[in-house]
């Protein structure tokens, strides 16, 4: 712990003075509300974890991209389940290296090209 301190203050003196955003924030209370407002809808197949023949005969982890196997281990992949297809909880705004980060999501797809914030 005595080293970990000044690691852990330097992270927070770097957190504190960097430009603010609320963007997590909303994405977090969207997410949130729809588990709490919407079906539980099931974690699509290619997703699932095959530790047995049958799931595997199911279709258990069929067709999973791992992303460490792709350019910039980056792959596009769609991870929420299809009754969900295209929601969007986090979009990032202008403020300090979110700006950089929104091209970068729009740049690979991810990110709705039409986003103003």
């Amino acid at each position: 712990m005595p080293e970990a301190r000044i690691i852990l203050a330097q992270c927070v003196t770097y957190l504190a003075s960097s430009p603010k955003s609320n963007a997590s924030y909303l994405a977090i209370d969207g997410a949130l509300s729809d588990v709490k407002n919407k079906p539980l809808y099931g974690v699509p197949l290619h997703l699932r974890n095959a530790p047995t023949g049958l799931m595997k005969e199911l279709g258990y982890g069929k067709d999973y991209k791992y992303a460490h196997n792709f350019d910039k281990h980056f792959v596009e992949e769609d991870y929420l389940p299809k009754e969900m297809k295209n929601k969007q909880y986090y979009l990032p705004t202008e403020q300090g290296q979110e700006k950089n980060l929104k091209g970068d999501l729009r740049n690979s797809g991810i990110t709705k090209k039409n986003t103003s914030n």
